[in-house]
């Protein structure tokens, strides 16, 4: 079986990673939208975010998708050691917990995609993503990942600034429906493996 088949590792949890930085300075930035779709999945889980010992992170165990074998050990993941460290935590966390890095799910912002559009995949290159970059450097690029859309700087803007200002007012009248969808995206890839959720997310 290839890794995109969830049975490849029976019974083994899955580590899903919402990216961006701690702080409430950055809560609304576009860089932090990872750690948007985390929060609405811990709502929809029933946790509350905790610190997770040793690992630098915040963490919830549960468990998503319908009674019987189709029920996922899921823990939730926001690293609290600022975006280009975020390998470290993330290590920490697989080998705390023993999931297989093809069971992990990295949630990040992505420049080269438009404004809420979303893009699933396992593996590939960090697209020069300083959370994808540390956690490749990390563990390896085998780990899949929901992209979601913000699109290029306007103008001359650098791309450092972009991904640091917070949505614009335009955008976050849609911001709430494209982090709800990307929350069913990651669920939809647990529950059901790589090729169908990219079937139904991938647009």
């Amino acid at each position: 079986m290839g890794v995109t088949d969830v049975t490849t590792e029976p019974g083994a949890p899955w580590l899903i990673v919402g990216l961006g930085n701690p702080g409430p300075e950055y809560a609304m930035n576009r860089h932090n939208v990872g750690f948007m779709v985390a929060d609405l999945l811990a709502g929809r889980i029933g946790g509350k975010f905790k610190r997770a010992g040793k690992a630098q992170a915040q963490v919830i165990e549960g468990r998503i998708g319908p009674p019987g074998p189709l029920n996922r050990r899921v823990i939730l993941a926001k690293p609290m050691s600022y975006m280009n460290l975020s390998g470290g935590p993330v290590t920490g966390l697989r080998d705390f917990y023993k999931v297989p890095t093809a069971n992990i799910v990295a949630v990040h912002d992505e420049l080269d995609i438009d404004y809420g559009v979303l893009r699933l995949k396992l593996g590939g290159g960090d697209n020069g993503h300083n959370g994808l970059k540390s956690m490749t450097k990390a563990m390896g690029p085998e780990y899949h990942r929901v992209r979601f859309g913000i699109g290029r700087p306007p103008g001359r803007m650098q791309v450092a600034d972009f991904v640091l200002k917070d949505f614009s007012s335009t955008e976050r009248k849609e911001l709430d429906y494209f982090v709800d969808r990307a929350a069913d995206a990651v669920e939809a890839l647990v529950i059901e493996g790589l090729e169908r959720a990219q079937s139904a997310y991938n647009s």
